[in-house]
């Protein structure tokens, strides 16, 4: 196996299931990636130690995945120079509202891309890593482009079946 090129962080074991489609978009595009465990709060000196190991290791983009008051990102983002995405994960009785506005209000300097709640935003946290990646791999450009004309496709096929059922 190869350098993982994106480091995904998941603030709890829990967090796993919504990340499904995401590692189904890296697994796609061929992208070596690794997973962790860590927490910015419950294992603050281990989220330290795995940020500033990532560059040292190859790792172009982190991913960092938390819920509830998600700091996660944000710690990441504090001991790496790398790009650091953040994913707001609906575990909480504010359902991921609480996630969203920690991971995205970051102090200037120390930014962290915030995707959306939830399992969509850990699917476009994954081709936003794509992309990222993609800047300096032509052959991954490539396929990135045709992954667009694929949505393209899967639109305009989903709007002739609405028509054909509907007898337009």
């Amino acid at each position: 196996m190869s350098q993982p090129k994106v480091a995904i962080v998941l603030g709890s074991d829990s967090d796993y299931p919504v990340i499904q489609d995401m590692l189904k978009r890296l697994n796609d595009f061929n992208i070596e990636h690794e997973i962790t465990i860590s927490s910015a709060h419950r294992s603050p000196g281990r989220t330290q130690q795995y940020a500033e190991s990532l560059e040292a290791r190859g790792v172009q983009v982190v991913i960092a995945c938390a819920g509830a008051a998600a700091h996660l990102a944000g710690v990441i983002a504090a001991h790496t120079i790398l790009p650091v995405i953040g994913v707001p994960i609906d575990s909480s009785p504010l359902s991921g509202l609480d996630a969203l506005l920690s991971t995205s209000m970051m102090p200037a300097g120390v930014p962290v891309a915030t995707m959306g709640i939830g399992k969509a935003g850990a699917s476009n946290a994954a081709v936003l890593a794509i992309q990222i990646l993609a800047r300096n791999d032509p052959a991954l450009a490539e396929h990135l482009h045709s992954y667009k004309k694929q949505l393209a496709k899967g639109v305009e096929e989903k709007d002739r079946n609405l028509k054909k059922e509907r007898n337009v």
